[in-house]
């Protein structure tokens, strides 16, 4: 498991019912690899076992049945504490405390002696942009700079694993963006980074690959390309003839026309410069071609609402 930051062998925690004598699985058989070095995105509804997994990983809870490993050790072994950080939803910090000394405080925690101590703590609060706000008590910062100086707790120990939970959630826009470019400049510089959010763009943008959940049951694996393969391209056109309609039909397009004005939607599959060719030949006038992605909210969406596999 040396190239493995996470793995999980049918891991199950299973909850006594609280109105029924009837037990809840949680998580159910989840087989897991995280390769380290990369950005994982782990997904699902509320309720679907993300943060219970987490807690399996960090330690916090144990497994009914199976295993986790964490960094080449079982979940919760003390010796990987100083080698993996975890960011919840909502951190909370003393807020009569400033910036630095929080920072301050946590690295004495983590033994870092003086001189390496404010160095390390300027370096993060420059590094996560705070080191203007860095003697400005707590109670005083935003959303956004309550995420930074949490960011900022998290890397004091140069941690090998970060967990991040809702590392984006209630940004405005300027710091959703430093936020996704800090975290790929992480997975830069080697770090393994395991995100669980319901910002499906952010997680679309940064992450290698996803897991989404469905009542503790993983029901999608893969990598983000491979799973939101299979777009389309929306051909318009006008002054287009009735007689164009079926050889389009045949190459597997959804064809509408209406007085002389045409929309398919063609597979993305190399078939769009026939449909072109086919129009112009007729006479046709193409107005626009428009390629559509598929989005990772699509598929979280079919996934869900379908009960793929659940």
């Amino acid at each position: 498991m040396s190239d493995l930051a996470i793995k999980t062998v049918n891991l199950t925690k299973r909850y006594s019912g609280l109105w029924s004598k009837q037990p809840v699985d949680a998580v159910k058989n989840l087989n897991l690899e995280v390769h380290r070095g990369e950005i994982f995105g782990f997904l699902g509804p509320n309720g679907a076992g993300k943060t219970t997994t987490i807690k399996v990983l960090l330690g916090i809870i144990y497994p009914t049945e199976g295993e986790a490993y964490v960094l080449g050790k079982p979940a919760g072994d003390p010796k990987n504490h100083y080698k993996i950080s975890y960011l919840p939803e909502n951190p909370y910090f003393y807020d009569f405390m400033t910036g630095r000394e929080i920072l301050t405080f946590y690295a004495k925690l983590f033994g870092i002696p003086e001189p390496d101590r404010s160095k390390r703590v300027n370096e993060l609060l420059d590094r996560v942009g705070l080191s203007r706000a860095a003697d400005q008590p707590l109670r005083t910062y935003s959303k956004g700079m309550q995420q930074r100086i949490g960011l900022a707790q998290c890397l004091l120990n140069d941690p090998d694993l970060l967990i991040l939970d809702e590392p984006t959630a209630g940004l405005d826009p300027i710091a959703h963006i430093d936020i996704r470019d800090m975290i790929l400049d992480l997975r830069d510089q080697g770090k393994t980074l395991f995100i669980s959010s319901h910002q499906l763009s952010d997680v679309e943008r940064v992450c290698d690959r996803v897991a989404i959940l469905n009542r503790g049951v993983m029901v999608q694996l893969g990598r983000i390309e491979e799973l939101l393969a299979g777009g389309h391209v929306e051909v318009i056109a006008d002054k287009v003839p009735d007689n164009v309609v079926e050889p389009i039909r045949q190459l597997g397009g959804k064809v509408s026309l209406h007085d002389g004005r045409l929309i398919v939607e063609q597979p993305d599959n190399g078939s769009v410069d026939r449909v072109i060719d086919i129009v112009r030949a007729a006479g046709g006038h193409i107005i626009s071609v428009k390629p559509y992605r598929r989005s990772l909210e699509d598929l979280f969406v079919e996934t869900i609402q379908g009960g793929r596999n659940v």
